[in-house]
């Protein structure tokens, strides 16, 4: 627990309980971030998680008459959130990606309609991890537990597999603190856990944060440069000379996806590199990504477009996850997708970028 003990706890807890709403927020406010990105995980969406908290949060303020003390308020807090999520989970089909949902594009394939309704991975900013380190009971570090390879892998998980796993492996609480919180036996949940692991396990490929410590600080700045100029100048070969030969590109949410040298090329070549592209740094997902502005001539300025999440193996980028936001669609119906100011303000990041140069 972070800057407050336990007696702390205790007195707001006390406090809210008798209807100080102020001493509620500050009692769940170390938790927030925490909660948010737990629902996140479940969910494998930025937009159902906050739902999920906000409800999780109601629940807490409406059950405080009936917390008796018999946990922490962290593990009360987990309960409600996790109980959340998975109640969320029952009105939603489970999240994926382009490359699960068909096959690549073949030679001179077109681009499909994009698919608005809520079933792809959303991005998730590092900036909105919590602050406080990983449990040593954990198996997980928090950016390693937003990989967006990880983020699939749990959404195939069935809801109460990966509740059960996340509460373990990612915030460590002990089986019986996790039966209490889902209302089960301790060997329910650890044949639950055993199911999780084996198929998390067989399914995750090695994690981003083993990879971009061997790649270290200036090799990684690197990278990031490289392939934002590639973009900037519009030079195809130097991207592709950055890709694993089987690296896949997909933008979600539009279904199709690329895969390989020679169909990324044409892709490329067809499409963005086409348009005038400025470029910031930024984390998402515990992973090397660009915000990436598009150029409009007819505002005469820069629009936030595009989220490019890079996963790497090695020195080299074996997928480019492109997060569309709303702007980039042309149907009336991408208001379920975050709008560029909206997907760029999660990052820190202006609607208009500051001191843009201008196209010449």
């Amino acid at each position: 627990m972070t800057g407050r003990t336990a007696l702390d706890e205790l007195s707001l807890l006390r406090a809210a309980a008798a209807g100080d709403e102020a001493a509620f927020g500050e009692l769940v406010e170390t938790h927030r971030a925490g909660l948010r990105a737990h629902c996140y995980r479940m969910l494998g969406s930025l937009h159902d998680a906050e739902d999920a908290l906000q409800d999780a949060l109601l629940r807490a303020w409406r059950g405080l008459a009936g917390f008796e003390g018999r946990s922490s308020v962290r593990g009360w807090l987990y309960a409600i959130a996790t109980n959340a999520a998975i109640d969320v989970t029952r009105h939603r089909s489970r999240r994926e990606l382009p490359v699960s949902f068909g096959p690549s594009a073949g030679p001179g394939s077109d681009m499909d309609e994009a698919v608005l309704d809520p079933i792809w991975i959303e991005p998730f900013p590092d900036r909105l991890l919590p602050a406080e380190p990983t449990l040593p009971e954990a198996s997980y570090e928090q950016r390693e537990a937003i990989e967006i390879a990880f983020v699939v892998a749990l959404q195939a998980l069935p809801a109460q597999q990966r509740a059960v796993f996340l509460l373990r492996e990612v915030l460590g609480f002990s089986a019986a603190e996790i039966a209490g919180q889902l209302d089960t036996s301790v060997a329910a949940v650890t044949s639950l856990l055993q199911r999780a692991r084996a198929r998390v396990q067989r399914t995750v490929p090695a994690s981003q944060q083993a990879t971009l410590r061997a790649l270290g600080d200036q090799r990684i700045r690197e990278t990031v440069q490289q392939y934002a100029d590639a973009l900037e100048r519009g030079d195809a070969d130097r991207l592709i000379a950055m890709l694993t030969r089987d690296a896949t590109w997909s933008m979600p949410p539009v279904p199709t996806w690329f895969s390989g040298h020679d169909r990324i090329r044409e892709f490329l070549l067809r499409w963005p590199l086409n348009d005038t592209w400025m470029h910031v740094p930024v984390s998402c997902n515990g992973q090397l990504a660009v915000a990436c502005y598009l150029f409009d001539p007819e505002a005469g300025e820069y629009e936030p477009a595009v989220i490019d999440v890079l996963t790497m193996a090695d020195d080299r980028i074996s997928a480019i996850t492109a997060f569309m936001s709303a702007d980039m669609i042309s149907s009336p119906a991408a208001g379920s997708l975050f709008a560029g100011a909206e997907l760029f303000g999660m990052f820190g990041l202006p609607a208009v970028p500051e001191s843009p140069v201008a196209p010449g």
